[in-house]
């Protein structure tokens, strides 16, 4: 885990929480590992990590950290991502919903100095 001095204070976090029902977990992962290959392909991604809790409270199973460059990077990077689905029919909401996953996603930036 990086410190508060090793954090980057100009980047934008985009952190998504998931509970994902036991029978939607592959289906879930494929379509998370697509979007995380496109997501890295994108400039401005200084890291893209998912992962899955192993201890502590199991409300949301399934974490997602993306770390931006900036606020421009994400911006660029959310609206390739939108084209892309656009381009392909896929509706993340409807897949969500369909699934009977529940979500929780926003954007997250350093505190500062403590």
């Amino acid at each position: 885990m990086k410190t508060p001095s090793q954090l980057h204070y100009g980047s934008i976090y985009r952190i998504d929480k998931f509970s994902v029902p036991d029978a939607a977990r592959q289906q879930f992962l494929n379509q998370l590992n697509e979007t995380k290959d496109f997501l890295d392909g994108q400039a401005g991604c200084r890291q893209n990590l998912v992962l899955e809790v192993q201890s502590g409270s199991d409300r949301f199973n399934f974490v997602t950290i993306v770390e931006w460059d900036n606020v421009e990077a994400f911006q660029n990077a959310k609206a390739a991502m939108q084209e892309e689905r656009r381009a392909s029919g896929f509706n993340p909401q409807e897949f969500i919903a369909r699934l009977g996953i529940e979500a929780d996603m926003a954007n997250y930036g350093p505190v500062g100095t403590i």
